[in-house]
């Protein structure tokens, strides 16, 4: 343990609070600058564990104090906890940087995950329109971005925390990132391998910025001594591969903690909604306050479908449906109150089939009309639930009517959509949506592509028509998760959407050539002459191309800052 007066840039620590509890990305981290000290001091916390193992001190080893249990060995070797760190998978190499600060993560094995870039637009006037960012993120934009998005600081529970009303600034998006695992390029969740760090030859050359070398990137290492005058090309487009795996690898990393934090919040409240409703309702507020914080910044936000890693599927939907809907208000620059009203609504909308048996929390065409009578009962359970709570009326309001319809054909109330409150109406959409690409039978799965063509095609008059507009718009004609066949018969998945261009997005294409944890994302929108064919499901892929492009059985949705200097990196390297 070190005392709070004891903190000093450079230590590995932990906070032991929820992620809703802090302005910090993660709980653990190593801390960058005083100015995080300052935040951390004003937690109200006297004492905090850190790891000497993962610290790196910046003024030299004697600006880490030593812990109370090993003062002699801290005496008898003061260059330990920097030997220590150097040795350390935390500290930043070309190709991996630390996973201890709020923007950056420990480098792990690389997996797919999905970008949608949106910006917010008037619900009367127009759908968001969208940009995508091509160039990866270097480990200090990461860093830079972090420390500029970390919120005040504030005592105990994020309860405390508030939020600007008015539109928020408008959202982009940037390169995919890999998934953290350690053993496996796509064991740990199952998705499609990363995109953004290799070239597949010429077709993926523009993804990256420049014209990859014969072969690809592995062609292009493997092929022996370069001809005179060819070293620096090939040089500078494996320093290109570098800085974009690990700057994958950094977000990916983050924002798979910063999930697995968020759903361990999410059980917390629902594990105490009927023993301490109270401290239920101060955690659910916490932890929308807190993705609020983390979203509603003076910075683009990069969208995320990510793949799953084994979650509970009750948390996964909850968090799911709350994300998505937060990030549509944003989009419709919804005030304060309202997405407050709407991120603690959607995390509770459920929270009523607690009170119902197993057979009955899940609405199954199988089930019989007594059954299904009993599973539309979660809904007055819920608000019953809720009100015990504490839940303001605007949270109650969403949960009495996540499952009504604009056209009277909902449950309980069967209200028209002018009785129904805008927060309401985009949760009712987006439930819909994440029911139908993960339901509780996996067989019974719509791609994401299925999904939102049967939402667009037999369900348009269920929804508000501008809200589903700005849905299509923000998730792509072939949302991200889509696996798609091209239009020069090459297999891909689509992992980014650029909604200017909702036909071309960014996809990661099937090249036996190029192992898939190397493979760069094609831009469609740069490919003139190429396009989509057809939207597949992934069995009717090939086995060797379904192996490659590992589709998702279920999805995850996330976000995170884009750093401004997002190409930096890039463009110093191409200079």
């Amino acid at each position: 343990m070190v005392d709070v007066g004891g903190l000093r840039v450079g230590m590995f620590i932990h906070l032991d609070l929820g992620w809703w509890a802090h302005p910090f990305a993660l709980s653990s981290f190593m801390i960058t600058s005083p100015e995080q000290i300052e935040q951390i001091r004003a937690l109200g916390k006297r004492q905090f564990r850190w790891s000497p193992e993962k610290s790196r001190p910046q003024d030299g080893p004697s600006t880490l104090p030593a812990t109370a249990a090993e003062p002699a060995q801290a005496a008898a070797s003061p260059a330990a906890p920097a030997d220590t760190a150097a040795n350390s998978d935390s500290v930043a190499t070309p190709a991996a940087t630390t996973a201890a600060t709020p923007a950056a993560t420990t480098a792990a094995t690389p997996a797919a995950t999905t970008e949608v870039t949106t910006a917010p637009v008037h619900p009367a006037t127009a759908a968001p329109a969208t940009t995508v960012n091509a160039a990866p993120v270097p480990p200090a934009a990461q860093a830079a971005a972090a420390t500029s998005a970390a919120k005040p600081a504030a005592p105990a529970l994020a309860a405390q925390k508030g939020l600007a009303p008015g539109r928020p600034p408008a959202v982009a998006g940037a390169g995919q990132a890999p998934s953290p695992s350690a053993s496996s390029p796509r064991a740990a969740t199952g998705g499609a391998a990363p995109a953004q760090a290799g070239a597949s030859a010429a077709g993926n050359a523009s993804a990256a910025g420049g014209t990859p070398p014969p072969g690809g990137p592995r062609g292009a290492a493997a092929a022996g001594p370069a001809a005179p005058g060819a070293g620096a090309p090939v040089a500078l487009e494996r320093a290109r591969q570098r800085v974009a795996l690990a700057a994958q690898r950094e977000a990916q990393a983050l924002c798979q903690r910063q999930v697995g934090e968020a759903r361990d919040a999410w059980a917390e409240a629902a594990r105490l909604v009927s023993s301490t409703p109270q401290q239920s309702r101060e955690i659910a507020e916490g932890l929308t306050r807190a993705l609020l914080d983390k979203m509603m910044v003076d910075q683009d936000m990069c969208v995320r479908v990510l793949s799953d890693d084994g979650c509970d599927p009750v948390a996964g939907h909850a968090l799911n449906v709350a994300v998505v809907s937060l990030l549509m208000g944003r989009v419709f620059g919804f005030p304060a109150e309202d997405m407050l009203d709407m991120g603690v609504g959607a995390l509770m909308h459920d929270i009523g089939k607690l009170e119902l048996p197993e057979r009955a929390r899940h609405d199954d065409d199988r089930c019989g009309p007594s059954e299904q009578a009993l599973y539309r009962e979660h809904v007055g359970l819920g608000v019953a639930q809720g009100r015990r709570m504490g839940l303001s009326e605007g949270a109650l309001q969403v949960i009495a009517q996540h499952h009504e319809m604009a056209d009277a054909s909902g449950f309980p109330q069967r209200l028209i959509l002018d009785r129904m409150g805008g927060p309401a109406r985009i949760v009712a959409l987006v439930n819909r949506y994440d029911k139908l690409c993960n339901p509780r039978h996996a067989a019974q799965a719509l791609t994401p592509h299925e999904a939102l063509s049967m939402i667009f095609a037999q369900c348009k008059t269920k929804f508000d028509a501008s809200m589903l507009n700005a849905f299509v718009r923000m998730m792509g004609v072939y949302p991200p998760g889509s696996v798609v066949q091209l239009t020069d018969d090459r297999y891909a998945t689509v992992v980014s959407v650029n909604s200017t261009r909702p036909l071309k997005p960014r996809v990661l294409v099937c090249d036996p050539a190029v192992p898939p944890e190397e493979a760069l994302l094609l831009s469609l929108d740069r490919e003139h002459n190429l396009g989509i064919r057809r939207s597949l499901k992934p069995l009717q892929l090939p086995a060797a191309v379904r192996d490659y492009l590992s589709p998702r059985q279920r999805m995850v949705y996330f976000f995170e800052p884009l750093a401004a200097a997002n190409g930096a990196a890039a463009e110093e390297l191409a200079a």
